[in-house]
């Protein structure tokens, strides 16, 4: 693929991507998605293990040395690659049934 035929995708899936925040939003489907997901990480454990994996980090590092900033970039990337499987699969249907919808 040229470099101009992948910039010309690009613009295409940001183009689709804002369509479909902007349908979201407009709906309040988002905030039911992000609620969602919300329950179903507390509901899975995941809340709590991410919350004593801060902890941990916050003992190593030393309350008064690690910045909220920094604990967020930390904990960032283990947060997102731990999202169960069953989750992600269900909020990805759930948002699928709404684009269908509309």
């Amino acid at each position: 693929m040229s470099v101009d035929a992948q910039a010309e995708r690009q613009q295409k899936d940001d183009a689709l991507r804002t369509t479909i925040m902007q349908k979201l939003v407009e709906t309040g489907e988002k905030e039911r998605l992000k609620e969602l997901l919300r329950q179903k990480l507390i509901e899975c454990g995941w809340r709590d293990e991410l919350k004593e994996y801060c902890k941990e980090v916050i003992r190593s590092k030393g309350l008064e040395k690690i910045t909220v900033d920094e604990l967020v970039a930390e904990i960032t990337p283990r947060g997102r690659a731990t999202v169960p499987d069953e989750v992600k699969t269900e909020l990805l249907q759930t948002i699928r049934k709404f684009l269908q919808a509309t």
